[in-house]
């Protein structure tokens, strides 16, 4: 039996054979297109090719690329585990034509790869194609229908037309798309899952496991725009794709795809860790959360390896679902401590050979998993908790749905996604009202969202980047001001290469050539001005878009017009961004001799006022690390050592030993910046070799000193250090001074007796609390004699006890707890306690999850008898506070409280 390995070998032989160069995958976490949160097929990394913005390195290439498809349009996310073939993580085998070979060569090497190579049954083959779209205005795919029985032995009836749903691909809303070619084969009538549901019938397309698509041939001739119309393209592209899961469980002749060599090591391992035991059953519960963990966790290694981190925002979020529904399918298990971590080596031995980035990265990727595991499992019970008294509710409603409430209550508090509360839902035949979930949501971010103001001009939504020019800019290097031609410029109207900018345009002006650094790498782009006679623009930053350098900013004196000669000049502040450049790749290299090898950067900013700098480590450096970390960087800025630069191949830097930033796109040519060199000969003798296309210092010592402010924890694995230097630093130390100064005078004694001092102080202070602690202990106990008290004496309506009192001074802390003891004393039970606090009133409701089902709440209690005490409040169902201004109606509004809940309770 063929592995998976070598199936894959097949497919890049075949076409290196046929001409293809085999190019690497593009990171999961694709680079420079914000229009994907993730990788969902191979062409992404061509897209620019598509589009028309980047020639084509080579005529046809051909990779087995990584790709994740959980949001949007390709969500696979809810199928995975309940069928033989959906997942989340797959690789996709795919050989692409950019206006090379078409229609006849696409087919006839695919039939000959799948009969010829791998030895798939020809009468087992179908093949859709294109049936035409009137709303698009577009016809059958004839030529492709033809070549089907032209070029490949397949009967013309075994070729089928099918509709935009099926047969006309499209990368996302916007983007390249085209008619496609599906190849699917059947796998015979035992595979039907859906015999017994009527009036099925068995067919390519039926919906039924018998007939699955096997290959994906793309004939992308159009482009759609935002506003929904086709364009055609200037050239022809072939985009095929294969999914190699899929292809070894047919060529393997697995009945499912978690039953080949691609999976079942992880399945097996899980259930080493688990103790229980994969039967390849689906509707099984058992075997359905094997098959979730064992695709979740592929997902998780290859994402987090290529930069996505655990979060509550986009990409991030989209990953904290994946491995919160892991881990709650864990629970199907058994598994109530974090396990998905110790699955990570076993991805690695089953996908590093082919993929050697999740080999160097999988001690990180494992830290990040075990942390965020860790931190839902803290969570996680108390959710299911919650979640069994929101699913009761439900049971006992007419519609039998979750509340968007409840929903809600369970992300914000307990970090449920929606979709695992979905999940859950489902296995009690229940709904959850998602609309009101999602209602709250936006109300939520409407909360949160900082009112940021937009550009009145968006340079990126108002031009079409075909017609931009292209700008030369090596100018950035060598010199911060130079003469230019002003070639056009972009307004809201879009570009125009010729006509005049009046007095105060907003606009985004290109020059044939420039000195301005466009942002890229971290460092901000530059500003400055542009001049020409007295006329004056100020550039506000520097962005670049394909190749063109466009400089934004508004007009502030006098006209411009296209073809007038101007002179470009970068601010000051561009000095500054060069020291903090150049101290980020000297503080990496600094990492890397006290943390180690490990320590790989994951993104930075370099600006004028301070540099940030992320990179990876398990735990937080301790100040000892941290302090020689400084002194490494210190000691090569005063050594004042030089700092050179190269442009070479890529292969050429890697093998100098030359870092690049993991994740990012890199061409053939790499620029190569390098500290210690004294010139391009003595690269070998730098102690530093970065990949990088930023500006820098020519000797270290300009840097002119450096200090860390601050080093955090951005997310599990992932820490940042803030430095300073040059007049940041220098600004920074004398404001220090003056608060050292004004300590001493403070503490009355000299600066180098503050830290003895400060320490007695705390020393002092930590001895002062503990005997504060002793009192409140003596003061909460009292308050726990006084509630059990209440309890002794209090009345009760059927099973419930009516507890309300008022007790002696005490804290919210205290009170807090003691309604908690009493509910747990209790177990069906109303609580309002009352007490003075500093001569302000405070009140406590408290009411047990039976009482709240039948609709006795503590936060609609407190809002009804706080204004009683010229106060108000609220709180959840089971748990309110209020306070007031009038602490002498204490008595009242308890009374009142009694009166509320006997009336609910029909006391």
């Amino acid at each position: 039996m063929k592995t998976a390995k070598q199936i894959r070998h097949e497919f890049v032989d075949f076409f290196k054979g046929k001409g293809h160069e085999i190019v690497p995958s593009s990171p999961i976490v694709p680079i420079g297109d914000e229009t994907l949160l993730f990788a969902n097929a191979g062409m992404n990394q061509f897209k620019d090719i598509f589009l028309g913005l980047a020639p084509a390195r080579y005529p046809r290439v051909a990779n087995s690329q990584k790709c994740l498809r959980v949001s949007g349009k390709h969500n696979d996310l809810e199928e995975v585990g309940k069928d033989t073939y959906h997942h989340t993580f797959f690789e996709m085998l795919g050989n692409w034509s950019f206006d090379d070979y078409f229609k006849a060569e696409s087919i006839e090497w695919a039939w000959e790869l799948l009969t010829r190579v791998w030895g798939i049954e020809p009468d087992r083959l179908w093949a859709t194609v294109f049936a035409g779209d009137q709303a698009d205005g577009l016809p059958k795919d004839e030529e492709a229908a033809n070549l089907w029985p032209k070029v490949t032995s397949m009967p013309a009836e075994k070729v089928l037309a099918c509709g935009k749903k099926d047969n006309f691909w499209e990368m996302g809303e916007i983007g390249p798309c085209g008619p496609c070619s599906e190849i699917h084969i059947d796998l015979g009538p035992d595979r039907c899952d859906m015999k017994n549901v009527p009036g099925h019938e068995c067919r390519v397309n039926g919906g039924c496991a018998r007939y699955i698509e096997l290959w994906n041939l793309v004939f992308i001739q159009f482009n759609r725009q935002h506003s929904g119309k086709l364009v055609t393209l200037p050239a022809k592209y072939v985009d095929t794709g294969a999914g190699l899961e899929r292809v070894v469980a047919v060529i393997q002749n697995k009945s499912s795809n978690y039953d080949t060599d691609l999976f079942m090591p992880i399945i097996d391992h899980t259930g080493q860790i688990t103790g229980h035991k994969y039967t390849s059953k689906l509707g099984n519960k058992t075997d359905n959360a094997f098959r979730v963990i064992a695709d979740h966790i592929r997902a998780l290694v290859f994402a987090i390896t290529d930069g996505a981190t655990p979060s509550n925002e986009g990409r991030g979020y989209v990953i904290r679902r994946i491995l919160r529904r892991a881990s709650r399918f864990g629970r199907e298990l058994g598994m109530h401590e974090p396990f998905l971590y110790k699955l990570v080596p076993v991805v690695v031995d089953c996908l590093g050979e082919a993929f050697s980035e999740i080999r160097e990265r999988a001690e990180y990727v494992s830290t990040v998993i075990e942390a965020e595991e860790a931190s839902f499992g803290r969570t996680l019970d108390r959710g299911i908790e919650i979640f069994a008294g929101a699913a009761d509710r439900a049971q006992k409603s007419k519609d039998k749905v979750i509340s968007g409430e409840d929903a809600f209550q369970l992300y914000d508090t307990f970090g449920f996604p929606l979709d695992l509360t979905q999940l859950m839902a489902q296995e009690r035949n229940l709904k959850v009202d998602s609309a009101r979930f999602s209602e709250l949501m936006e109300q939520q971010r409407q909360r949160a969202r900082a009112a940021i103001a937009k550009d009145s001009l968006s340079i990126t939504d108002t031009v079409s980047v075909q017609v931009l020019p292209e700008t030369e800019d090596l100018h950035k290097y060598h010199t911060d001001t130079c003469d230019a031609v002003i070639v056009g410029f972009i307004d809201n109207e879009g570009f125009k290469d010729k006509g005049r900018l009046g007095a105060s345009a907003q606009a985004g002006i290109i020059l044939d050539k420039t000195c301005f650094y466009a942002e890229a790498g971290g460092q901000v782009g530059d500003c400055g001005i542009i001049q020409s006679g007295d006329a004056k623009f100020i550039v506000e930053k520097t962005i670049k878009i394909a190749n063109c350098t466009v400089h934004q900013g508004k007009v502030a004196e006098g006209t411009f017009d296209v073809g007038e000669k101007v002179t470009a000049v970068v601010s000051r502040d561009r000095n500054s961004i060069k020291k903090n450049h150049t101290a980020t790749h000297v503080l990496q290299w600094a990492l890397q001799q006290v943390l180690g090898k490990s320590v790989a950067q994951q993104g930075s900013y370099v600006g004028p006022d301070y540099l940030r700098f992320d990179f990876t480590y398990p735990k937080a450096p301790v100040f000892e690390q941290l302090r020689k970390v400084e002194e490494l960087v210190r000691e090569k800025i005063a050594g004042d050592l030089p700092v050179t630069w190269a442009v070479m191949p890529k292969n050429e830097a890697q093998r100098l030993g030359a870092m690049a930033l993991f994740g990012e796109k890199y061409g053939d040519e790499v620029r190569v910046v390098a500290l210690g060199a004294e010139n391009k000969d003595e690269l070998n003798e730098a102690f530093s070799r970065e990949f990088c296309g930023g500006t820098h210092v020519d000797r270290l010592g300009a840097i002119g000193g450096f200090k860390i402010i601050k080093e955090e924890s951005i997310s599990a694995g992932v820490r940042r250090i803030t430095a300073l230097t040059g007049s940041a630093l220098t600004s920074h130390l004398e404001k220090a001074s003056g608060i050292v100064d004004e300590l001493s005078a403070m503490l009355k004694v000299p600066s180098e007796s503050l830290v003895e001092r400060v320490g007695q102080l705390l020393k002092d202070n930590k001895k002062l609390a503990k005997e504060l602690k002793a009192a409140a202990r003596q003061s909460g106990s009292d308050s726990m004699a006084e509630a059990r008290g209440l309890l002794e004496k209090s009345e009760k309506i059927g099973d419930a006890s009516i507890i309300i009192g008022q007790l002696r001074t005490t804290s919210v802390e205290q009170a807090r707890e003691a309604v908690d003891m009493l509910k747990k004393k209790a177990k069906s039970a109303a609580i309002v306690l009352g007490f003075d606090e500093d001569g302000r009133a405070t009140l406590l409701a408290g009411v047990t999850d039976d009482l709240v089902a039948k609709g006795l709440k503590a936060g609609d209690i407190v809002k009804e008898i706080a204004p009683i005490v010229d106060g108000g409040g609220g709180g959840r169902p089971q748990m309110a506070q209020a306070g007031g201004k009038n602490p002498k109606k204490i008595g009242d509004a308890l009374a009142k409280a009694g009166e509320i809940i006997k009336q609910k309770l029909g006391g």
